[in-house]
């Protein structure tokens, strides 16, 4: 009895085998949450330093694009300048095709482990807005179709935002009409250094700067609304917007080989069989050499309504461009990133004015 009651005593004080079993499992699902957790936070720091590893790398790729657009700009004849040349992604000129410039292509350039796709924007291709006149301003909204009522305010206003003075034309307006609004602010009375700043101006809808697309071909009016408005709650609808048109920064005047549709039918005097004419004779394999590309202002006399016509062009337009607007995406494994750069070219010589991250 004494045996059996030892016996009984010690067995009370042993822990259950099932008790144990479960702690062994709580044990084993907490050391592998932990180390799911641990496996995954260094997962998350690898990738974090790869990340910061290869932002360095896409940065100095990045320039690089750039410094090749530079030497591209530089070995493409400086007059006239086309879209069919390389820089543009064309085929290439046959001064291009038998030079350095025969194989380029703007994307896929290597640079160490990464690689670099390059687009250009000839800002020559748009009007500046910095120099624009009355006359052009108000062709320009013309031919977009705003209602006339609106176009001497937004041509005033546009006017009055860039000149240094707060003297205000007759339809414009001044600091004293933006410190009235909520939030208030002030006229820049300097150039516009970026195109987006045109939405700051009395009169600038978000659908005039934007554009709303094509126009409905079975629209009465095609290029102006004529004054007759539209319908309560109707949103205007614009074929092009101010940004399609207009960039901050160029020579000044619009070249006649790389300027689309929209940009040459708002050329004062000009209509839009004139702009469709001269795309055609860019697209056509027109001009005295056969290459589309227009050399003199002289070829474009088939297709302009007179002499009229042809001292617009030679007042607002030019044959070659030297301002650029280069988009450069820098790839690194998985990584990339975009760069944007302005770059001037003087015959020969490219030079970077501005570089940063898009």
């Amino acid at each position: 009895h004494a045996a059996t009651a030892c016996a009984m005593k010690i067995s009370r004080h042993q822990p259950p085998r099932g008790f144990a079993i479960i702690m062994v499992l709580v044990a084993i699902t907490v050391l592998s949450i932990l180390a799911g957790a641990l496996a995954i936070f260094m997962k998350v720091e690898s990738q974090l330093a790869q990340t910061s590893n290869d932002s360095e790398k896409l940065l100095w790729i990045g320039r690089a694009g750039v410094q090749r657009a530079c030497w591209l700009l530089a070995q493409e004849p400086p007059v006239p300048t086309s879209l069919l040349q390389k820089w543009a992604g064309g085929p290439g000129t046959d001064q291009e095709t038998n030079g350095p410039l025969a194989d380029i292509s703007l994307n896929g350039f290597q640079v160490g482990d990464g690689s670099v796709d390059i687009d250009m924007v000839e800002q020559e291709s748009k009007f500046n807005i910095n120099t624009a006149d009355s006359q052009l301003l108000q062709q320009v909204l013309t031919t977009m179709g705003v209602d006339a009522g609106a176009i001497s305010v937004v041509a005033d206003s546009i006017q009055d935002w860039i000149d240094p003075d707060d003297a205000t034309k007759p339809a414009g307006a001044e600091s004293d009409f933006y410190q009235g609004l909520n939030p208030p602010y002030y006229a820049k009375n300097a150039p516009i250094d970026n195109i987006q700043g045109l939405q700051y101006i009395n009169g600038v809808t978000e659908e005039m700067f934007n554009g709303s697309g094509p126009p409905d071909p079975n629209a009465p009016f095609q290029h102006h609304q004529l004054g007759f408005g539209r319908s309560p709650g109707q949103a205007p609808e614009y074929p092009f917007g101010l940004r399609d048109v207009f960039t901050p920064y160029s020579n000044g005047k619009v070249n006649i080989n790389t300027a689309d549709t929209n940009v040459l039918a708002s050329i004062p005097g000009l209509d839009a069989n004139a702009a469709e004419g001269i795309v055609t004779m860019r697209s056509s394999a027109g001009g005295e050499m056969g290459d589309g590309v227009i050399r003199s202002f002289n070829q474009l006399t088939p297709v302009l309504s007179g002499p009229a016509a042809l001292q617009q062009i030679q007042r607002y337009c030019v044959l070659a461009g030297n301002t650029y607007e280069v988009h450069v995406t820098a790839h690194v494994g998985s990584n990339s990133r975009e760069f944007m750069a302005v770059i001037l070219r003087y015959g020969n010589r490219a030079q970077v004015v501005s570089f940063y991250p898009k």
